[in-house]
């Protein structure tokens, strides 16, 4: 049962991330482990069960900001020419900050202009954490935000702290090992695979020749427990008609024309034969 599901689950995945290239793939397979094992400072990641493009994380507010003891959920978006183009990152909670739209969407020079595809999505996920502790208003999505940070922080910290209060309360934690089960879903042995498809192979190979063949013919056991091959039948004519009928009908046309009487005939002329040498002598 348990390797059922996991095969579902492996159907599903591929199906569902076809658009990544296996290398892209594997690679975002062995972060979202490591992320899951060893998950940076106050974030913890998940999966998206129906779509591994989509990536989850729960942030934790830090010590000494607005946003301390709340739990800020985001997604990552990653595209389909991932790692060449940076994800898109969004905040599922809501959020009083001004590089954070009111959309949920994040602005910040990493998911930009300074993207590389060397960088992981551990790095993204600390360059965000550390965005809820040095803002930037200069590039504000949120210009009420911006504008309230320049001009007068105690407001800004204090209507911070009031959507942290309302929306950022603790949320669901991700299934436990989650990460790891989708991973493995991921990371199937594609040697296994091909052993499957190379037994399909065999199985239809194998199925294909044990199929009798319309020119064979069958073989009859004799009382000793020996096979007694069958005699070849005589072919049958342009008419259609078998060989055996055709003796068949030449027999009985010998009968109606007297012939059959020919062995008695040689006889008697034989024993005329003698006679005559008989009489020669004399």
């Amino acid at each position: 049962m348990v390797l059922k599901k996991e095969k579902e689950r492996s159907i599903i995945y591929m199906a569902t991330n076809e658009n990544f290239p296996p290398n892209v793939i594997k690679q975002l397979a062995k972060e979202l482990k490591s992320l899951d094992e060893s998950p940076p400072e106050g974030i913890k990641v998940g999966v998206n069960d129906d779509d591994f493009s989509i990536i989850y994380a729960d942030i934790e507010g830090p010590a000494g900001t607005p946003y301390e003891n709340g739990v800020f959920r985001m997604k990552l978006l990653l595209s389909h020419d991932f790692p060449q183009s940076p994800p898109k990152g969004y905040f599922l909670t809501k959020i009083f900050h001004p590089n954070i739209a009111t959309n949920g969407e994040i602005c910040v020079n990493t998911l930009k202009k300074d993207w590389n595809p060397s960088l992981g999505l551990r790095h993204v996920l600390i360059v965000v954490r550390c965005l809820l502790i040095e803002p930037f208003p200069e590039s504000a999505l949120n210009e009420q935000a911006g504008k309230m940070l320049l001009e007068n922080y105690d407001e800004y910290a204090r209507h911070a702290r009031l959507y942290t209060g309302i929306h950022a309360k603790t949320k669901p934690k991700f299934k436990s090992g989650a990460i790891c089960e989708s991973t493995t879903a991921l990371n199937v042995d594609q040697s296994k695979t091909s052993v499957l498809n190379v037994d399909q192979k065999n199985a239809a190979s194998g199925a294909a020749l044990s199929l009798p063949s319309p020119l064979a013919l069958p073989t009859t056991a004799t009382k000793g427990g020996h096979n007694q091959e069958p005699q070849s039948s005589v072919p049958t004519t342009e008419t259609g008609v078998s060989g055996t009928a055709l003796v068949g009908i030449a027999g009985t046309a010998l009968k109606k024309e007297g012939l059959t009487k020919v062995p008695a005939l040689l006889a008697g002329k034989k024993k005329m034969d003698a006679r005559k040498k008989s009489l020669k002598r004399l």
